[in-house]
Parts: C-alpha cells; structure tokens; sequence
C-alpha cells in the first residue's frame, strides 16, 4: 500500500523544501500511515522535491490549504518565517509542526504562544532528538533517580564545517552561528533531560575564520535544580566529539565511537549517547570501585518517531513533546547565551510561560 492509497492516511501539508524539508517528505512518503498531499515552496528547486515524492507543489500557502484540506502542517521555512506561517495555519485551526529554532527570536515566539493558546490548537516544535531511543533512555534512567540528583554536565559539540559551507553569505553574518544553528540542538537536549537552565556565561570567538559568526564559543550554565554546566562548542574543530557524529540517528555523518554529554550525579554518572551508566556499589567513595553498565538502544531515525508522534498529536489527542512552549524556552536560553557571548558577565534566562 502507497500513502496515496491509504485510506486512513493523515493528510500533511509541507511548507518549505531545503534540506529538512526534504528529510520530512521523504520520509512522510514512506510512512503508509501518512499522505503528503502537498509541498509549498516558491524556489524552482521545490518542483524537483515534489517530484521526487509524487505530491503536488504550490507556491501560495491559502491555496495550497483549500485544495488539499490538509489535517497537519509541517513548517520548515526559515526561522525568521516561523511566526508569520504559523499564524497562517492557526487562523485555519490546523496543528502544526514547526521546525527549530522556533522562532527569529523570543518576542516572535511569545506571540506563537499566544496565538496557539487563542486557537486552542496543538502545535510541535521540531527538536526531533527528543524522539529518538537515546534521549528517552536517558530521560528515563535521570527521572528514575538511577544517578540521583544531577550536580555536573558537560557537553562538547565539535565539528568542521567545510569551507563550501560558508559559500551561503547569510552563513558568515551576525545570528547565523552554531549557537543558534548547532547549539540549539544541545542545550534542548539537556533541558529535556536534566531540566530548566537559568542562568548563563559565555566567551565566543571569531578568530579562525573572522566572519561576522562566531566559531568557537565556551559556555557555563546553571539548572533550576542547582546543576551546574559547560558547553564547549566550535565548527572549526577536526574532532569526533558532537551528536551528529556520535549517536548514530543521522547516516549521513560517519559515525565515531565517542560520547560528548556526561551528567554526573550524587549516586552515579551517565555518558551519552552511548547510555553507559556508572554507579557504585554497596560501599560509595573515590576509594570503591565504580560499577559500569552499558545501555547503549539501537538508534532509531527521530525523524520518522516525530512523524509518527505528529500523527499521534494530531488523530489521538497526544501531548506534543516538545510543545511551542518547551522551544521558546530553549530559544530563550541561546539568547541568554548569545548576549552573554557579546556583552559578558552573567545573564539570567527570560522566563517563558
């Protein structure tokens, strides 16, 4: 059975047709449970994705949703773009899954919120590694006490970006940096896991490249729970030691058999994303042994469990997982973050509610 011919298929609408817009149609047109029933894009390079996937291509968002009547609405446009497509699609009442960060920053994020709220409409934000084995595994060993109550995380998210990269001149200008493009990812995964950041420190660099972005940036954080935190993070290093390159979710990047998070708790550690857990014995203390027990899921592609949570959200009712609230909270801590990397000193993260 095709999606086309799937019955019972929930009917999904994509708007925007880049590199993860195009991980989405792919996989919704695997997906037998799912239909795409249209992309929108205004770029000519849209009508080859729409090919490739059998689904009609717009170029106009109304038109697109009167002739397809779709039951969800994938946004993956630009973040800039967030808040005025997600209004678009919560004035016809439709859920939404709105890619990361959620917004161009936190002000348009509020207004997402509200405008949610007023439509009494569920909407997903796409932090995807939230949907993956890993994560779960790890929210569930931290929320279990299996570490007890965290004290310390690290976090390394180093990688070399090629030079072609920054070929893409909006790339090499102020805001368009791994804090916002690659740190995201990072700091969202530790809140799903280890809970709310409050407050941040940061030194950022410039220097390798000497683009307006940052490429290398040192972070400290402190978690609402008393935790405290570092992140160390560059896209000039020739390292193993980031997410893409350890956890086995995205084929694409060679994977290395390293970990880059560790949380450390007052009755034991855990590494991720290999899930290996260390905790003592009968006896605790640097003079007993440390117990190791690996954990280690077989990786699974989030991309496809937050499809299929979308679909979930959108027929059965489903709490979204990472809710519009949940990605302005973590876009509030890159701001922090970001500020605290140009301006110094300590800067407390703005509340979100």
């Amino acid at each position: 059975m095709t999606t086309s011919d799937a019955g019972d298929a929930v009917r999904l609408l994509l708007v925007g047709a880049g590199l993860i817009g195009r991980a989405h149609a792919v996989r919704i047109a695997a997906d037998a449970t799912c239909r795409l029933v249209g992309i929108v894009d205004l770029a000519e390079a849209a009508a080859g994705v729409a090919a490739e996937v059998g689904a009609p291509r717009f170029v106009d968002l109304e038109t697109a949703i009167a002739a397809t009547r779709p039951e969800g609405v994938i946004l993956a446009t630009p973040n800039q773009l967030h808040e005025e497509g997600t209004l678009a699609v919560l004035a016809h009442r439709l859920p939404l899954l709105v890619e990361k960060p959620v917004a161009g920053d936190l002000a348009a994020a509020r207004r997402m919120i509200a405008a949610a709220r007023e439509a009494a409409v569920p909407v997903l934000v796409g932090h995807h590694r939230r949907h993956g084995s890993i994560v779960r595994g790890a929210q569930a060993i931290v929320g279990r006490g299996d570490i007890g109550t965290p004290v310390a995380v690290s976090g390394l998210t180093l990688f070399l970006k090629p030079d072609a990269y920054f070929d893409v001149a909006w790339r090499r200008r102020a805001g368009a940096g791994p804090i916002l493009l690659n740190l995201v990812h990072d700091v969202d995964l530790i809140r799903a896991i280890v809970g709310e950041i409050v407050e941040v420190q940061a030194i950022t660099s410039n220097l390798r490249r000497g683009f307006e972005v940052e490429d290398t940036a040192a972070v400290l954080v402190r978690f609402a729970g008393g935790a405290l935190g570092t992140f160390v993070l560059s896209d000039t290093a020739a390292a193993p030691w980031s997410w893409e390159m350890t956890s086995g979710e995205a084929p694409v990047y060679p994977r290395q058999r390293e970990h880059c998070f560790h949380i450390a708790g007052t009755r034991g550690a855990l590494s991720l994303p290999d899930l290996t857990l260390w905790r003592y014995g009968d006896r605790a203390g640097w003079w007993e042994p440390l117990e190791r027990v690996s954990l280690t899921p077989e990786p699974v592609d989030p991309l496809v469990e937050q499809v299929a949570h979308f679909r979930r959200v959108i027929r059965d009712g489903e709490a979204p997982r990472c809710s519009l609230l949940d990605g302005a909270r973590t876009l509030a801590v890159i701001e922090a973050i970001a500020r605290a990397g140009r301006d110094g000193g300590s800067v407390a993260v703005e509340a979100v509610d």
